[in-house]
C-alpha cells in the first residue's frame, strides 16, 4: 500500500500513518533528465515544510520512479507514497502545451495538476460495505470480519455455519463438532481472542518482549526484526527473540487507551545455505507482525509511618506497576538514589523525596501525574484522603515539584505529616499517572494544570482506561518511647 509515487503537493500533519509526513516540494522528472534533485518537505504544525531535506529521483524506463531518501532526523517523520498516475503519460497530447491531464476511472487530479492519484472509495460511507472497505488502486473490495464470509452482492457480511465454507474462517484447521466448528492451531502456534485465527505466542512485560516461534515454522530461514542486528536464537524445538521496547526498530505508539509496541518479525533465507545445519527451505520469506499493549493509566501507592516527637520515620521499600512506572523513595533532592533495602529512618518535618520513575525509557511518550494523595490505611477508596496534587495542580503549597531530563519521570519534595488522631499511625501515598504522546497537543497531558476539570461519563476515565493499584505497607513498628 506504499504505493506507485511520492505525492508532489502538501500532506497535512497526521497522515500518512505518522505525525509528520513528508512529502515531495517538485514535480517528477522525465525519463530524459536523469537523476535529479528535489526537495522533501514535513508537514507539522500548520506548516507544510517546517522540515525539509534534498533527495533525488529518477525516472526509469516502464513509468515508475527510484528515489535516494535521506534518513529523517526525527522519529516520527515518515515519507508518504499513495497510487500516482504521472500526467506526462496518461495525457492527451503534450501536457506543457495544452496545461490539461486527463485521469483514468478511479483516480481525481491533484493539485499539482501533473498527479493522478487514487480516489479512496471507503472515505465514502464505506464504499458502501456492511463490515470492511479496502482501498485498492483505481477500485476497492468489500471484506468481512473473521468468522464472517462475503455475500453473493460483495458487500454485506453473513456468519460461517460450518468447516465447508472458507474453512470456517479458521487460519489452520477447523473441526466439525455436533455443536457445530471450532478452530484448532497446529503445535506451538496458540489461538487469539478471535478464536480463529492461529498466532505466534508473544510475552509482554515491562522491560522485554519475547517472541517464540516453532522451528517447524521457521524451516531454513533466519528471523531477524526490523533492526536486523537484532536476530533470532535456535534453542533446538523453537526461535526466540528477545527485545525491549527502545530496541530493535521497536514502535511504541498511544493508540486510545492503550500505549502500543510494535515490531515485524521477518524471516528469509540464509545467505549461506548449510552453514548452520539448514540446507532446505520450505517457505520464500516469513513475515510475523509482533504487538503488546500496555493500558495508559496507572494508579501506584507507597506508604510510611510517621512518628512523633522528632521519633523516626520509617519508609517501606518500592512497589512496582505493570508498566511502565514505579513510585520510589528518594534519600535526596537529587532523585538518583531511591531506598532500596533498608528502610529510611526519618523525623516529622523532614522533607519527603519521592518520585514516578519509568520502568523502560521511550522516547516520544510523556506522562502527567493526574493526582496524588495521602491516606491513614492502604485502601485507595479510604473517605479521609489528603490530596498533594489534583488534576494535575499541585493541591498543598509545600509540595515542590523538580524538573526532570526524562519526560516520563516525576519528581516531587514535601514535609513529612501524619493524619490527625492516636490511631491513625501509617500514612499512604496514591499516585495516578497517564500517558500520552508527546507530539499530541491536544492529550491531557498537553493541558498539564486542569483546576475546574471534572471527568464526567463519557470522558476518559469512562474511555475504558486501565488501572491498576499496588499498595504498600503497613510496616510493624514499635511505638514504646
Amino acid at each position: 500500500m506504499a504505493g506507485d509515487a511520492m505525492p508532489t503537493f502538501c500532506i497535512p500533519e497526521n497522515h500518512c500513518g505518522t505525525h509528520a509526513p513528508v512529502w515531495l516540494n517538485g514535480s517528477h522528472p522525465l525519463e530524459g533528465d536523469g537523476i535529479v534533485q528535489r526537495q522533501a518537505c514535513a508537514s507539522f504544525n500548520g506548516n507544510c515544510c517546517l522540515w525539509n531535506t534534498t533527495v533525488e529521483v529518477k525516472a526509469c524506463p516502464g513509468g515508475y520512479y527510484v528515489y535516494r531518501l535521506m534518513k529523517p532526523s526525527v522519529c516520527f517523520h515518515v515519507y508518504c507514497g499513495h497510487f500516482y498516475d504521472i500526467c506526462d503519460e496518461d495525457c492527451h497530447g503534450d501536457c506543457a502545451d495544452t496545461n490539461a491531464c486527463t485521469c483514468s476511472p478511479g483516480t481525481v487530479l491533484g493539485p499539482d495538476r501533473q498527479t493522478c492519484f487514487d480516489e479512496n472509495e471507503c472515505e465514502q460511507h464505506n464504499g458502501g460495505c456492511s463490515e470492511v472497505c479496502v482501498n485498492l488502486k483505481n477500485s476497492y473490495r468489500c471484506e468481512c470480519g473473521v468468522g464472517r464470509v462475503l455475500r453473493s452482492d460483495g458487500r454485506t457480511c453473513e456468519d460461517i455455519e460450518g468447516c465447508h465454507n472458507n474453512n470456517g474462517g479458521c487460519s489452520h484447521s477447523c473441526l466439525e463438532s455436533e455443536k457445530g466448528y471450532q478452530c484448532e492451531c497446529p503445535r506451538g502456534l496458540v489461538l487469539s481472542e478471535d478464536n480463529h485465527t492461529c498466532q505466534v505466542p508473544v510475552l509482554c512485560k515491562s522491560s522485554t518482549i519475547e517472541v517464540s516461534i516453532p522451528r517447524e515454522l521457521v524451516g531454513g530461514l533466519e528471523l531477524f526484526l526490523t533492526n536486523t542486528s537484532c536476530r533470532g536464537v535456535s534453542n533446538g524445538t523453537h526461535v526466540n527473540i528477545l527485545f525491549s521496547l527502545k530496541t530493535c526498530g521497536t514502535v511504541v505508539d498511544v493508540v486510545n487507551d492503550k500505549i502500543v509496541a510494535s515490531n515485524l518479525v521477518t524471516g528469509l533465507p540464509k545467505q549461506t545455505p548449510g552453514s548452520s545445519g539448514d540446507i532446505i527451505i520450505r517457505t520464500s520469506k516469513l513475515l510475523i507482525p509482533v504487538t503488546c499493549e500496555f493500558p495508559r493509566l496507572y494508579t501506584i501507592s507507597e506508604g510510611y509511618v510517621p512518628h512523633l516527637r522528632n521519633s523516626p520515620l520509617e519508609i517501606m521499600s518500592r512497589n512496582h506497576g505493570i508498566f511502565p512506572f514505579t513510585l520510589e523513595i528518594f534519600k535526596d533532592n537529587e532523585f538518583e538514589e531511591p531506598y532500596r533495602e533498608a528502610l529510611p529512618t526519618l523525623k516529622l518535618r523532614d522533607s519527603l523525596y519521592f518520585g514516578i520513575e519509568p520502568l523502560v525509557h521511550v522516547s516520544g511518550l510523556e506522562s502527567l501525574v493526574e493526582s496524588c494523595f495521602a491516606t491513614p490505611t492502604a485502601k485507595i477508596d479510604e473517605i479521609l484522603k489528603y490530596y498533594l496534587i489534583r488534576d494535575g495542580c499541585v493541591s498543598d503549597d509545600s509540595v515542590k515539584q523538580y524538573t526532570s531530563r526524562d519526560h516520563l519521570a516525576k519528581h516531587f519534595q514535601v514535609p513529612v505529616f501524619k493524619f490527625v488522631g492516636k490511631d491513625h499511625k501509617e500514612v499512604f501515598l496514591h499516585c495516578r499517572v497517564l500517558v500520552c504522546g508527546m507530539l499530541d497537543a491536544r492529550s491531557r497531558c498537553a493541558q498539564g494544570c486542569h483546576r475546574r476539570m471534572r471527568r464526567e461519563a463519557g470522558g476518559e476515565d469512562a474511555a475504558g482506561l486501565q488501572s491498576q493499584v499496588l499498595t504498600g505497607g503497613p510496616i510493624s513498628i514499635d511505638w514504646d518511647d
